[in-house]
């Protein structure tokens, strides 16, 4: 699995994958659906997204350069803090890429920036995405009631984090430098 920075020639999946209903799941709400011309607007305007901060987008690749998610992350007020969102297309679920990409944004992350914490927030009822978030070492730390409108009612989310304490050292980046 690799990370990289989404480019221009990546906006062609994003369109793809961000207007099919079922790549957001069932836990998800889903976004208005945008032409390939307003995401192009988008990347080469951030500040006309609704995140009022620095937001960095990457695409998850297989080793055989197959696109097969995203993974962002962006500051949370005050700035020693992040957090990240992710979304893999349904087809790739449950094979391990999502923890693999979680691991190595949070490697990313500590060792690039001066931060305290990492979060990420779940709806309740995602077992998987929770699964990922604990064997990655975020923490449950509690409920965000009413935090979305998912397919016609309010659902509650779960709020992860992992603190640079708990993280300690990087656990996926160090391990691909030693094997080259």
């Amino acid at each position: 699995m690799n990370l990289r920075v989404m480019e221009k020639d990546d906006i062609d999946f994003s369109v793809e994958c961000f207007n099919r209903i079922d790549f957001w799941g069932e836990y998800d709400p889903i976004p208005p659906q945008k032409s390939k011309t307003e995401r192009m607007k988008e990347f080469d305007n951030p500040s006309q997204l609704a995140i009022l901060t620095e937001r960095t987008r990457f695409v998850i690749e297989k080793k055989d350069g197959t696109k097969i998610g995203f993974i962002a992350h962006w500051f949370v007020q005050p700035h020693r803090m992040m957090e990240i969102g992710y979304s893999l297309i349904p087809s790739e679920r449950g094979k391990g890429y999502g923890t693999e990409a979680i691991q190595t944004m949070v490697d990313y992350l500590f060792l690039s920036r001066d931060i305290v914490r990492i979060q990420a927030v779940t709806n309740v009822r995602n077992k998987a995405s929770q699964r990922v978030l604990e064997k990655v070492g975020f923490k449950k730390e509690g409920i965000i009631r009413r935090s979305g409108f998912v397919r016609g009612e309010w659902v509650d989310a779960y709020l992860y984090s992992i603190l640079r304490e708990e993280w300690k050292e990087p656990k996926i980046l160090t391990k691909k430098a030693s094997q080259k």
